[in-house]
């Protein structure tokens, strides 16, 4: 069981309703604090002026924090879009990792951080039958805005425990900018028309982290074909 600490945020309200109930979470949305220190992130989270929160926040040395219950909307995820869909708050669970992000000194995250994530997202998963390809950061869901939880985060460690959709092997294949669309699209990326670059640079941060471009190359269009290809 997680251990969770109760510090409860104004900055919530209800889901959309589903056959007469509020909407069950199926998504699951990752992010970085993005601030200098745990506890700045968490007084902003619980902030009314603020009017931004999430459910969970985890500290670095893997505290976790109940900031919203489950059943409510947190405001954690601004305009944002996946598969298809544009109210992410209503349909998602916002995890921050405390992080000072790309503006105040990114760092890797520690053991005991990732440690306590996946077990908050093993508890989730089972309890809202969460798809893993599900599981997305939130530059995957707001790339023209965001770069977290950013390229040193370990994806490749939650797929490894069934929380994350894996990053495979490229195909050998050549992909125009309409069918790379195509299937940044199909994968549930949203705002191409917009600037597809910065989509592609999202996609990247996520399946390869190494090296984030912006560009279609040939490693990219070979990942978004494995990715994308029944």
């Amino acid at each position: 069981m997680v251990a969770l600490i109760d510090r409860p945020s104004p900055n919530h309200n209800g889901r959309p309703e589903q056959d007469g109930e509020p909407r069950s979470p199926d998504l699951l949305v990752l992010h970085y604090t993005g601030m200098q220190t745990g506890e700045a992130a968490l007084e902003r989270l619980c902030d009314p002026a603020a009017k931004v929160s999430a459910h969970y926040l985890i500290e670095e040395d893997g505290r976790v924090f109940r900031l919203v219950p489950d059943h409510r909307r947190a405001w954690h995820a601004g305009v944002a879009a996946w598969a298809g869909e544009t109210d992410i708050n209503g349909l998602s669970l916002g995890i921050e990792l405390v992080n000072p992000g790309h503006e105040f000194g990114y760092r890797p995250f520690p053991e005991a951080q990732m440690a306590a994530l996946i077990e908050l997202l093993h508890v989730l998963k089972t309890k809202y039958r969460i798809d893993p390809v599900r599981v997305i950061g939130h530059s995957d869901a707001a790339p023209l805005r965001k770069t977290d939880p950013g390229e040193l985060f370990d994806w490749p460690r939650l797929a490894a425990e069934g929380l994350a959709r894996p990053v495979p092997t490229p195909q050998n294949v050549v992909l125009d900018a309409s069918a790379a669309r195509e299937r940044l699209a199909k994968l549930g990326y949203g705002f191409l028309d917009e600037d597809s670059g910065a989509v592609i640079a999202a996609f990247q941060r996520r399946f390869r982290p190494a090296e984030v471009t912006g560009r279609l190359d040939a490693e990219t269009a070979g990942l978004l074909a494995a990715l994308t290809t029944a």
